[in-house]
């Protein structure tokens, strides 16, 4: 990142992030909601849940190129998605090899 908090993947439902700041700092989650230009809910399945997301400042994640279509599918259509869901993106994203890749600087 350039130090100006400006990325250039835009937020959205389903995209995976890296978590920056707070708590869950080096954690990975999903983009569950767009609250706007500045705050979104996160959520991981896991230890926060989709009926628990955490509000996030936009400055303080990070915006990955990987989007899962089941969870902004599942979003879209019924305004929910399940636990296991979430989880299984992000298995599924850090099976991938992407975490490992970016965290690289490739």
């Amino acid at each position: 990142m350039d130090g100006t908090g400006v990325h250039a993947t835009q937020p959205e439902i389903g995209r995976i992030v890296k978590v920056l700041r707070g708590r869950e700092q080096e954690g990975y989650a999903v983009i569950v909601r767009i609250i706007d230009a500045r705050f979104v809910w996160i959520a991981d399945g896991d230890k926060r849940k989709f009926d628990q997301p955490k509000k996030k400042n936009l400055l303080h994640l990070e915006l990955l190129e990987f989007v899962s279509g089941e969870v902004a599918d599942s979003i879209m259509e019924t305004g929910r998605v399940t636990n296991g869901k979430l989880r299984y993106a992000l298995n599924k994203f850090l099976e991938s090899g992407q975490s490992e890749a970016h965290e690289k600087g490739e």
